[in-house]
């Protein structure tokens, strides 16, 4: 096994809601068309992922507190008719780790490391963020122990 990489720390969060706008004709103003209704409806976002496939659609995924799913669903769906999402898509009880460390985009492999320790243990990732200094998943919250073990075996944290 490699010898672990140091690393800053690791962030965990429990009980979040996973919530998708999904394929939205790509054009300006869809993140902002989101994010804007969410804090405006005081609506925290923990994380935030966005893609545009091949057929130039744009799908926005963002994690909530779960006690906030409901409301950040209400706030949301109307914006997602207004933006000509396909759908909106829900996944409950998720959990977020990330890994983050000042010099990590000087050094190949992080996310490798993250992801292939959470593929050893079985731990499907929904859903992936990085910086340059942070790697972050989206996990189910049954994973999140395990995916701390993992981390931690591949990773020097404090």
């Amino acid at each position: 096994m490699d010898q672990p990489v140091a690393a800053g720390g690791l962030l965990k969060f429990r009980d979040l809601c996973l919530i998708g706008v999904m394929s939205a004709p790509d054009r300006p103003g869809v993140g902002a068309a989101i994010f804007r209704a969410l804090g405006q409806a005081q609506i925290n976002v923990q994380f935030i992922a966005q893609c545009i496939d091949l057929r130039q659609r744009s799908h926005v995924l963002f994690c909530v507190a779960e006690e906030d799913a409901s409301e950040a669903l209400a706030e949301i769906k109307p914006v997602a008719r207004k933006l000509e999402a396909e759908d909106v898509s829900e996944r409950h009880h998720v959990a977020l780790v990330a890994v983050f460390g000042p010099d990590f985009r000087e050094r190949p492999g992080i996310a490798g490391r993250a992801f292939g320790t959470l593929a050893q243990r079985g731990i499907n990732i929904l859903a992936i963020s990085t910086s340059i200094s942070t790697v972050s998943c989206v996990i189910q919250n049954e994973d999140y122990g395990a995916a701390e073990e993992g981390l931690r075996q591949v990773f020097r944290l404090p």
